[in-house]
């Protein structure tokens, strides 16, 4: 099985860099209701190639239902979706070959050993034995997790799993990986060597999407961004575009979802006083 790496500049080279100018991600007027709720209200989205990207948004502005879709993890109500050039429900045998995902609420096979479960999720992909083994070893190495590979998953904490989970979404070397909170509950250490591996894999000309509702990691991460709120894109494009003339992503962010400003007034007056 060829290198993805290898096929993303043999598709630039041919195509004269059409490749760079086809979106990673397209999403046209995207739906989805869980009965009366309205969780994704149309949006539209084309996500770049080859960059960075945020999708941000306070907790409950459809962030994770909207990846979930994009993944093909969960089927929208109406509207298009394109991953790579390829439709995600028409196609989804090539889609899902050519992305990694590492959701919300990580589930893994947790009675296998770290280097056990990256020698399935490669098998699973096709790829060659002894390819697997090279790249596992590779990435247990890379990720501080060596000393942890023959230990059970079960018994990994929130940053090991957080680790055995983005590697074996790497193991196959996809061309879009997408992330929900993949810093959250995480140490400062293993936050520093996953955002290490993550930085190398854009400079490769892959796309990385993650969700996240911490400004201060977006804005030093991202170099494109889109801000999600109530279920709809209230902006989209560079960080330069999104922040504006506010003087961070943060006070940009609250103007767009409508919490500048916004304080306790009186209705606290209890609070901190004399008991």
């Amino acid at each position: 099985m060829p290198d993805r790496t290898d096929t993303r500049k043999e598709t630039v080279a041919a195509t004269g860099g059409a490749h760079e100018a086809r979106p990673a991600v397209r999403v046209q007027g995207l739906w989805k209701r869980f009965g009366e709720q309205v969780a994704v209200a149309g949006i539209d989205l084309e996500l770049p190639a080859g960059k960075f990207i945020g999708l941000v948004g306070p907790n409950g502005a459809g962030k994770t239902t909207t990846l979930s879709m994009v993944t093909g993890l969960l089927r929208p109500d109406m509207g298009k979706i394109e991953v790579a050039g390829h439709d995600v429900w028409t196609d989804p045998v090539e889609v899902k070959s050519r992305i990694g995902v590492l959701p919300e609420g990580l589930r893994l096979f947790e009675r296998l050993s770290g280097r056990e479960l990256l020698a399935y999720n490669g098998r699973l992909r096709g790829l060659p034995g002894a390819e697997v083994d090279k790249r596992a070893t590779q990435l247990l190495d890379v990720l501080d997790l060596a000393g942890a590979q023959h230990k059970l998953v079960v018994d990994y904490s929130t940053g090991m799993r957080k680790k055995i989970g983005l590697a074996a979404a790497l193991l196959h070397n996809p061309e879009v990986l997408f992330l929900d909170e993949p810093f959250e509950g995480v140490d400062p250490v293993s936050a520093q060597i996953i955002r290490g591996v993550l930085e190398r894999y854009t400079r490769s000309g892959a796309t990385v999407v993650f969700s996240s509702h911490v400004m201060e990691l977006v804005e030093s991460l991202c170099d494109w961004v889109a801000v999600m709120a109530a279920g709809r894109i209230k902006a989209q494009g560079t960080l330069a575009e999104v922040r504006g003339d506010a003087p961070s992503l943060q006070s940009a962010f609250l103007e767009l979802v409508g919490a500048s400003g916004r304080d306790t007034g009186d209705s606290l007056d209890w609070l901190g006083g004399a008991r």
